[in-house]
């Protein structure tokens, strides 16, 4: 096990109607804020709740929308460039991932000189951040509890990770209600993703005590969300046993690492821009039959944790229940089971491959993996 240091940056407000008191929370770090809202939200019609709890507490702040090709850098450049011009006294970030990681690099990039690219080609920012509320509305964050940044490069549409400063999230606000325009497909890949960033920091060679303890947890109260619980005396909302179990398997994946389905996802969506979830819900069904090759214990455990397996069921048996649980999940949504049903071809896949082997977070997977072992890998997949 390797040495492990804990520091949770952002305090974490989580619970119904959190939402409400946004402008309460937030106006001890200023009176100027940008909100780096998903455009989703505003047909949802959840944007004018989020602003007028802002108003209420007279809190000046304009909106940034321009998502659409996610957290690239141009984007980065423009929100930047309008916060600046804005003088902010912080950022909220509202929305996906896409939304949080554009938050966190405004945040992160606001006091710097430095054109982006300087640090999306490796420099560190040498400035204090400006603060970054997050107020995410799906139940996973790999990311923001770490000092590090997924952004897609606009110069070659690669995934890059940037590493920006410690705290710049300074509360992570998480209210299911938010959760509730999600649609049944979106919480079944979502809730994969989440089985796939637990499996992938559980194995990781990062993993330690802490992490172990999250994803455990995170598992059992994702198994109620899925399947109900096993006793009548456990009666919270779906939507927040969602978001209870991606606050502790997010926490789960700052503590240990992100692994190889996280990572190809990525690559795969900063080239080709295919979701995310659907990446990972496709390729988990073989990260776990690549891992029962040598992590049979650990596999048990997260069979028992998500009840796929029952308790007298081990070894090699509870893991192959586990991989089968997961293909259930996806076949009773209907989802994707094979990368070429988006449309991708083994030569797109060859590149996002040669992409992410540039990632130092490779060598935290749970087994040595070349160039070649990923394609090998991705191929089963295809």
């Amino acid at each position: 096990m390797s040495d492990f240091t804990f520091r949770i940056s952002p305090n974490i407000l989580l619970g119904p109607y959190t939402i409400s008191r946004l402008g309460q929370q937030v106006k001890e770090w200023g009176t100027r804020f940008i909100i780096i809202m998903d455009p989703l939200l505003n047909e949802a019609k959840l944007s004018d709740k989020i602003t007028q709890s802002l108003m209420d507490h007279k809190i000046d702040c304009f909106v940034f929308s321009e998502l659409s090709d996610g957290a690239a850098t141009k984007t980065i450049e423009r929100a930047l460039k309008l916060s600046q011009e804005g003088h902010i006294h912080g950022v909220i970030a509202v929305g996906g991932e896409k939304a949080i990681n554009v938050g966190r690099a405004v945040a992160a990039y606001f006091n710097e000189a430095h054109n982006l690219y300087t640090f999306v080609d490796g420099s560190l920012p040498s400035t204090n951040p400006i603060p970054c509320i997050c107020v995410p509305t799906t139940f996973r964050s790999a990311f923001v509890f770490t000092q590090e940044i997924p952004v897609t490069d606009s110069r070659n549409h690669q995934i890059s990770i940037l590493h920006v400063q410690n705290s710049i999230c300074k509360l992570l606000l998480m209210d299911p209600n938010l959760m509730l325009t999600l649609t049944d497909n979106q919480k079944a890949t979502l809730s994969i993703e989440l089985i796939a960033l637990a499996t992938e920091a559980y194995l990781s060679q990062k993993a330690n005590i802490f992490s172990d303890m999250f994803v455990e947890k995170g598992l059992e109260i994702l198994s109620y969300a899925l399947d109900g619980s096993p006793s009548l005396e456990i009666t919270t909302p779906e939507e927040v046993l969602l978001v209870q179990a991606g606050c502790l398997i997010s926490l789960a994946a700052a503590s240990s690492s992100i692994g190889l389905s996280s990572l190809i996802s990525l690559s795969i969506y900063s080239r080709y821009h295919k979701g995310r979830s659907l990446v990972s819900s496709i390729l988990l069904p073989y990260v776990l039959e690549d891992a029962a090759k040598f992590k049979v214990a650990k596999l048990e455990i997260l069979a028992h944790m998500l009840r796929a397996a029952p308790e007298d069921i081990k070894g090699e048996e509870a893991a192959k229940m586990l991989t089968e649980y997961v293909r259930q999940k996806i076949a009773k949504y209907s989802l994707p089971t094979r990368l070429k049903d988006l449309q991708l071809t083994v030569e797109q896949l060859s590149l996002a491959v040669e992409d992410i082997s540039k990632i130092n977070t490779i060598n935290t997977l749970p087994r040595s993996m070349s160039t070649d072992d990923l394609f090998d890998f991705i191929k089963l997949a295809f």
